[in-house]
């Protein structure tokens, strides 16, 4: 946990930083700016100053040659009037501007405009300077005056100052967001591979070397759980061996013998056939054990799956199918000629205990039918009778619940039978799915997947 909150105190003191440098950079970005608009808007060339510049030259008789280069060149236009309100001079004055003012014109101008031009206003001895600035320069209050390109422009300011921000913090989320999915990614990914039971392996260097040093504590520690466990069973399998043939054996021979009476005889054969039960049981318990534990060899090779299920419905028939069961098998003609590499001992395990599944449940006969079909992605093998089928809740108790090997407790909880868990097994081992459709009183379909490709070639 201390390395996970390095890991996360680093990057929130990365951002907290970036923050700090854009506020600080925004903060020289607005004076900078603003210092530009106040350097000219109230410098030297503000109008204030410009009244005085020029109303120090000014009289009834004109003004220097200098003072009228400077307006001239900040776009600016002088009058000036008498005492009695005439225009004695005038400056790159519009049309528009009167020859003759009267008190209450001045009085209308003095504080703001003058036919729409913003104008600033200076007494001298003998008359009254009037500057006029452009109509889109200045906006002017009573007590003020503001230059318009400055308020014009200052929205425009702010949102693209925020639009770069925004911008710039995107970035650093989108890269920072993908430095840590991509730095978590394996973490995430043992996490997982923990999370199904099997053992893991993490390499990480920095912040995040002792998360990954726990998880492969875990890991060891899981591991060594697996294998004692597969131990366990395997031993069990092994200590049940030799008695068990010994039960059978004698079973047989009583079964078959003339000493005992008949009663005797047929209980001998109950016990020598739910002795064969127990033995393909654990044979199946330690099978699924080695499979689960990637401890079982698969020794892959190119199959024909057509020539597989015939083989077996054939084997199955001359074994001798009970009374009341019939198995059939539909091969469509573009899967006939199918190769899958596959370990076929394997995968002939699982359809013979998917075809046990289906005698197992249907005590009163049904009819079997193995079928196989191809696309250009998948293969299809299904399992299918017309039996009892499962009711809503047994399916889905089916599909939900974990089977033994991934009990919480100690005890080997075979909730659906080792024979469905096995083919499920089998299946995944071959990088396949496996899916269940059922309905009461309407039979059962199994249906394994298999991803054509690499390992699935056309003769």
């Amino acid at each position: 946990m201390k390395s996970l909150g390095k890991y996360i105190s680093k990057y929130l003191a990365s951002f907290v930083g970036l923050v700090l440098i854009l506020l600080f950079i925004n903060g020289i970005a607005f004076g900078w700016t603003f210092y530009g608009i106040m350097t000219k808007d109230y410098g030297g060339l503000s109008p204030q100053n410009m009244l005085e510049a020029t109303g120090a030259s000014a009289s009834l008789d004109g003004i220097s040659e200098e003072a009228s280069e400077q307006l001239r060149n900040n776009n600016i236009w002088a009058v000036y009037l008498d005492m009695y309100g005439n225009r004695v001079w005038e400056t790159g004055a519009p049309e528009e501007i009167p020859e003759h003012f009267t008190i209450q014109d001045v009085a209308v101008f003095a504080k703001g405009y003058l036919s729409g031009y913003p104008v600033f206003i200076r007494n001298t001895d003998d008359g009254m300077l009037i500057l006029g600035y452009p109509q889109d320069s200045y906006t002017k209050l009573t007590s003020n005056y503001y230059s318009l390109r400055y308020i014009k422009t200052l929205p425009f300011f702010v949102m693209g100052i925020l639009a770069v921000d925004f911008a710039i913090l995107f970035l650093v989320y989108f890269f920072s967001k993908r430095q840590i999915l991509k730095n978590s990614e394996p973490i995430i990914t043992s996490i997982e591979t923990l999370g199904k039971g099997k053992p893991t392996s993490l390499s990480m260097r920095g912040e995040l070397s002792g998360i990954a040093d726990s998880i492969n504590k875990a890991s060891d520690i899981l591991s060594r759980q697996n294998q004692a466990r597969a131990n366990w069973i395997s031993g069990v399998s092994h200590d049940i061996r030799t008695p068990l043939s010994m039960i059978m054996g004698y079973a047989e021979r009583i079964a078959h013998g003339e000493s005992a009476d008949s009663n005797i005889r047929k209980e001998a054969e109950i016990i020598r056939q739910q002795s064969v039960k127990i033995r393909e049981l654990v044979q199946d318990l330690n099978l699924v054990s080695q499979l689960e534990y990637e401890m079982q060899p698969i020794h892959k090779s190119s199959v024909n799956l057509a020539s597989l299920l015939r083989s077996y419905a054939a084997e199955l028939l001359n074994s001798g199918l009970p009374d009341g069961y019939s198995i059939n098998i539909e091969i469509a003609p573009v899967a006939e000629t199918v190769l899958f590499n596959c370990d076929d001992r394997l995968i002939a395990r699982a359809v013979r205990n998917l075809v046990q599944n289906s005698i197992s449940h249907n005590p009163d006969g049904c009819d079997i039918v193995l079928a196989l079909d191809c696309t250009d992605e998948s293969i299809f093998l299904s399992i299918a009778d017309n039996g009892i089928g499962l009711s809503y809740d047994k399916l889905r108790e089916i599909n939900e619940k974990p089977h033994y090997m991934e009990s919480t407790d100690d005890r080997l909880d075979l909730r659906h039978g080792l024979g469905l868990i096995l083919v499920h097994q089998i299946v995944e081992a071959h990088g396949g799915s496996m899916q269940i459709e059922s309905r009461k009183q309407e039979g059962c379909k199994v249906i394994l997947r298999f991803t054509r490709g690499g390992e699935c070639l056309i003769k």
